[in-house]
């Protein structure tokens, strides 16, 4: 079975916790442990977020006296996917040593006159109280939105449209080497009017791109995974009940966070409309990866009948 993996931010960041190198790496030494099953039978791309670590080094490239100008979104998405690249591949090399594994840097397409980029809604960076995000963005010429309980900056986050190294992970795939790639969704790029491609100031959303990913590679399975088990009806309300088995026509009659869940369900919709019979997506707790591939725990997402 071909498998592309989505892992949420929680893989290698709780909320609230500093972004030290010592706190990611113990989270991703622990999803490592419970994803490499999958690797042992199974053809599999691991994705991630990167929304932490990006609003980081934004945070430092903004800091740095010696810049005339801060380094650029797509410029900072490229050393994030090197950086937990390297994290992962590491980690998951451990747990499983006589397999191979490559990590790789990739560039996303994306519309330059896509809309969102005069709306900007996707995280990144720290978590902050009302008055000091008001205060960073006065300051660094950001612009903020609540997350939660919280405020973070945001930053456009157009549609992907292409991954541009399809291809090379299909082949690598085809090869029996577990590919790591479209960290924080890949880097976010656009056509010029000569066809060349060039960097574009984004971060794309990474379960969006995954299930791009996933429809390009056909593969069988797409598993968003974060800390919760089940996307939930009634969400936030005394009512809310967990959902198991289901379809894109019941997902997208529910009304959904836009900030949180609501992308991970756009996600698996899209992935599952297009893939048709034989495909499946699940959203789900990292811990029970295993078990989300056939529907036994969390929401396991199959096609419309008919």
């Amino acid at each position: 079975m071909r498998i592309v993996v989505a892992l949420g931010g929680n893989a290698l960041l709780q909320r609230g916790q500093v972004p030290d190198a010592e706190a990611q790496t113990d989270n991703i030494r622990l999803a490592m442990k419970a994803l490499a099953p999958l690797t042992d039978d199974h053809e599999v791309v691991l994705t991630h977020g990167n929304g932490p670590q990006v609003g980081v080094l934004a945070m430092e490239s903004a800091a740095d006296p010696r810049l005339t100008k801060s380094y650029p979104f797509d410029a900072l998405g490229a050393m994030t996917q090197g950086l937990i690249g390297y994290w992962i591949l590491q980690a998951i090399g451990n747990e499983r040593p006589y397999r191979q594994f490559a990590s790789i840097i990739n560039q996303t397409l994306v519309d330059s006159d896509d809309p969102a980029f005069a709306d900007p809604t996707k995280f990144v960076g720290e978590v902050y109280g009302q008055e000091e995000a008001t205060a960073m963005a006065a300051k660094h010429g950001w612009q903020v939105k609540p997350d939660g309980e919280h405020w973070r900056r945001v930053v456009p986050s157009p549609r992907p449209r292409e991954i541009i190294e399809t291809q090379l992970i299909d082949h690598l795939l085809d090869e029996g080497i577990i590919v790591i790639c479209a960290g924080g969704g890949g880097v976010p790029v656009v056509r010029t009017g000569t066809g060349d491609l060039t960097g574009v100031e984004a971060v794309i959303d990474k379960d969006l791109s995954a299930a791009l990913l996933a429809h390009r590679l056909k593969a069988d399975r797409l598993l968003v995974l974060t800390d919760v088990e089940n996307v939930m009806d009634g969400y936030g309300t005394e009512h809310a009940t967990p959902i198991g088995r289901t379809t894109p026509s019941r997902l997208r009659a529910l009304d959904l966070p836009a900030g949180s869940m609501g992308p991970k369900v756009e996600a698996v919709c899209r992935f599952v409309e297009v893939g048709g019979r034989g495909t499946a997506a699940a959203i789900g707790n990292l811990a029970e990866a295993e078990q989300l591939l056939s529907g036994a725990a969390g929401t396991y997402v199959e096609p419309d009948p008919g």
